[in-house]
């Protein structure tokens, strides 16, 4: 399967891209200067002029891009936007062998969904969400979290390599609960290490020489190397929304609550 179906090469791989904000638009950018060929689709072509400076071609459609593309990206914004444009437009449209990687922070529920229907076309999903910001993003540090077939996910390595590091979790929709639990993490060392700098700002303590002291031992974290100095700079330029972080914890309060009462109702059934 690692060979499936057949290895990738920037010279023949056709990449397809849709989702272009401040992490895909930086993630599609790296998978062209690594001289992939990449067609994308954006609803306003204006925004990707820069992408189309490098190289990258414009679809007319998601099915446009689906027909021309043997693997295909998506990053986009809700699972109301995965389920209309990966399970109700691009998965009708794909040739068989095809590989849809769904980048975004969804639900596993729509994941598994998206990895039955593409089956029944021949072709595999990948539930691959990622942490690491923006700055990972454009660096290519990113932690790829995949779940789906772990085949699959091996043979989409050299182009994961390019994006960062990704790590087989589980079968269909395991990347998607991944993230879940990651943003759980993040939210948690965010909240922490705001109120570790506000505290040492009213101590006296320079705050530069308090992360510097800390970041070696347990305090320390991806997040204090990401986000520490932003916070210090007061850089309150964005590098993702709030609304994310409010989605993939809600996302994690529904899973969470439809086991209680798949449970409740097993219990009640015996």
């Amino acid at each position: 399967m690692t060979s499936y179906p057949a290895p990738i090469n920037p010279t023949r791989t056709r990449i397809g891209w849709i989702g272009t904000g401040v992490m895909g638009g930086a993630m599609a950018s790296r998978l062209l200067s690594a001289g992939y060929s990449v067609t994308i689709y954006a609803r306003n072509p204006s925004k990707v002029v820069h992408l189309q400076s490098q190289g990258a071609l414009l679809a007319d459609s998601p099915a446009d891009l689906a027909r021309n593309s043997d693997v295909i990206f998506t990053m986009l914004g809700h699972p109301s936007d995965v389920r209309q444009i990966v399970l109700e437009s691009l998965i009708s449209s794909l040739d068989p062998n095809s590989v849809i990687i769904d980048h975004t922070s969804s639900h596993p529920v729509l994941a598994k969904q998206i990895f039955d229907a593409a089956r029944e076309k021949n072709c595999w999903a990948v539930d691959a969400p990622v942490s690491g910001g923006d700055t990972g993003a454009r660096e290519g540090k990113l932690a790829i979290l995949a779940g789906g077939n772990e085949d699959v996910v091996k043979w989409l390595n050299p182009l994961f390599d390019v994006l960062g590091k990704a790590t087989f979790v589980g079968g269909p929709g395991k990347g998607q609960s991944c993230k879940i639990a990651n943003q759980i993490v993040v939210g948690a060392n965010l909240m922490g290490l705001s109120e570790g700098l506000v505290f040492a700002e009213k101590a006296g303590l320079d705050k530069r020489k308090f992360v510097e002291a800390v970041k070696g031992g347990a305090a320390g974290s991806m997040v204090m190397e990401l986000f520490g100095e932003r916070m210090i700079g007061r850089d309150f330029r964005p590098g993702g929304f709030t609304e994310y972080m409010v989605k993939d914890l809600g996302m994690g309060l529904d899973v969470e609550q439809s086991r209680v009462t798949t449970l409740w109702c097993c219990l009640v059934l015996h």
